[in-house]
């Protein structure tokens, strides 16, 4: 059995669900913005770095790079915002910016979490990066 820490897309989620993440963290290089602060939440050093490190790990969804389980929260909870939240993320804008309907999105999202539960599990209720 594979580390849950080492988890290639492919090993874990349908080609259509790769791509729902992986476009949804493109939207941090666009029309979302997080202050340094909720970045930090998230697991990133800061604003910058979490629009960095989102670009870079949607090429790796892409490229079917395993990853770790904490970069697969930084992942899951990147989504979740950019996609839900009007505030830093795309919010109501969702569909204009990515082409994607809304209650498509949010199934595929709920279904997304649930696969990668058991792979998130420490990080619940933390900051990735720093499992209870």
């Amino acid at each position: 059995m594979t580390a849950l820490h080492d988890q290639r897309p492919s090993s874990l989620l349908d080609p259509h669900e790769i791509a729902l993440l992986s476009r949804a963290l493109v939207e941090w290089g666009g029309p979302a913005h997080a202050s340094d602060l909720l970045a930090q939440g998230m697991g990133f050093a800061d604003g910058r770095t979490l629009v960095q490190r989102c670009a870079a790990l949607g090429a790796e969804l892409k490229q079917d790079v395993p990853l770790e389980a904490a970069d697969w929260a930084r992942v899951l909870l990147a989504v979740e915002i950019v996609f839900a939240s009007d505030l830093v993320g795309s919010g109501t804008d969702w569909r204009t910016t990515t082409g994607m309907d809304d209650d498509d999105t949010i199934r595929l999202l709920r279904t997304i979490q649930r696969k990668l539960g058991r792979v998130v599990r420490p990080f619940y209720g933390t900051t990735p990066g720093s499992p209870s």
